[in-house]
């Protein structure tokens, strides 16, 4: 298995600005710097973040743009819509957000502390495309969670 997938983005940044431009023009909305420091700042780090940790990254990252948390809210919003973002749910805990445009991988998350590893596993996706041609399904995508508890989680159990 290989547990570290390819996690730059697979198309150019100026591609994706592109993309989002049009996007926001389809919805009647203004291009502004505080909505490209959000799509940049998903673009140039890999990882998963809350609306709140991506709020923080802009504010230290951007000096003198003044972005606001419902901004980055909605903006994530209409990314995930346009598929051009991801995201895993954690309840009433939120979600996660990560740049949909990376190469397929899969995910593994700590129950405990919300960790989320990025996996890649060949026998796991020919196993998948195995199973949707058995039951008569053209599979177009899919998304493998597994839920658990991470070994940092696992000795703070056993310490405490």
């Amino acid at each position: 298995m290989n547990n570290l997938p390819d996690t730059a983005p697979k198309i150019s940044y100026e591609t994706l600005l592109s993309q989002f431009k049009e996007l926001l023009r389809s919805n009647n909305l203004k291009f502004t710097r505080q909505r490209e420091a959000i799509l940049s700042t998903l673009y140039n780090h890999a990882g998963h973040f809350t609306p709140e940790e991506l709020y923080h990254l802009i504010k230290e990252e951007n000096e003198g743009i003044n972005t606001g948390i419902a901004t980055v809210y909605r903006t994530l919003s209409l990314l995930e819509n346009a598929g051009i973002v991801t995201s895993i749910s954690f309840g009433t805990q939120g979600k996660k957000y990560e740049l949909g445009v990376k190469a397929h991988h899969d995910h593994i998350i700590c129950t405990k502390c919300g960790k989320i590893l990025e996996f890649f596993d060949e026998a796991i996706e020919k196993k998948q495309e195995r199973i949707a041609r058995e039951y008569g399904f053209l599979m177009q995508d899919h998304s493998l969670k597994i839920f658990g508890i991470c070994p940092e989680c696992q000795k703070k159990k056993t310490t405490s």
